[in-house]
């Protein structure tokens, strides 16, 4: 036969592919040992706290991060909101900024105390400064830093910004991230925000800025 003279090296190429391990002969496949996102496990020591503009997108980024680190996700203006039976534009119109400033630091301090989870809180909440003390006493602040137009872009088709019920609400919007912009870079951590970033890459990237605080949080 014609292969017959090389039948043994034939046969000893054969049993090495058998022998040796499926990963090594699927490269291109990711073996499972590797696959380490999903195996990493953290110990958060503190509540974060999301803070930043309207349309910075802490509600998203933290629901996504309190998923990975396997904590509660808390929403200022949504206890906010299950307490008066109103929304924020509703309570804005009857009861005034004032009140619901008042009403704000309320549900922080409890939210602060009731549990380690991921907290975002409203755009103007970390302007005053007795939240901030707040926060800084019983957790840490990470600020998504978006620039305007990034912003503008996601609240411009949305009518349920109440600072934003102007005749040039774009206008608005800048003088307010003007104001804002030097209070939130008091913040413990900053992450920047990209139209290009999806919820998961901004949720990594706030992990990873909060790896650098080990009193904050721990891989374990």
């Amino acid at each position: 036969m014609l292969f017959r003279p090389f039948l043994p090296q034939i046969l000893f190429c054969l049993i090495l592919y058998m022998a040796f391990p499926a990963r090594s002969r699927h490269s291109g496949k990711k073996p499972v040992f590797e696959q380490v996102d999903a195996a990493l496990a953290f110990k958060v020591k503190k509540s974060i706290v999301m803070v930043g503009m309207m349309g910075a997108g802490k509600t998203a980024v933290g629901q996504a991060l309190a998923s990975r680190l396997k904590v509660p996700f808390l929403d200022s203006d949504e206890e906010i909101v299950r307490a008066a039976n109103m929304s924020i534009a509703e309570i804005f119109d009857r009861d005034g900024e004032r009140f619901f400033r008042d009403r704000e630091t309320e549900v922080i301090g409890r939210l602060l105390d009731t549990e380690r989870a991921v907290l975002s809180t409203g755009g103007g909440a970390f302007m005053s400064e007795r939240n901030r003390s707040m926060i800084a006493k019983r957790g840490v602040a990470v600020w998504l830093k978006a620039d305007l137009d990034l912003l503008w872009n996601r609240v411009k088709h949305k009518d349920t910004r109440p600072l934003l019920r102007t005749a040039d609400p774009k206008a608005t919007l800048t003088q307010l991230y003007n104001t804002r912009v030097p209070v939130y870079a008091l913040a413990d951590l900053k992450v920047e925000a990209s139209a290009s970033y999806s919820i998961a890459d901004m949720a990594d990237a706030v992990v990873a800025a909060l790896l650098t605080r080990p009193d904050v949080l721990e891989e374990i």
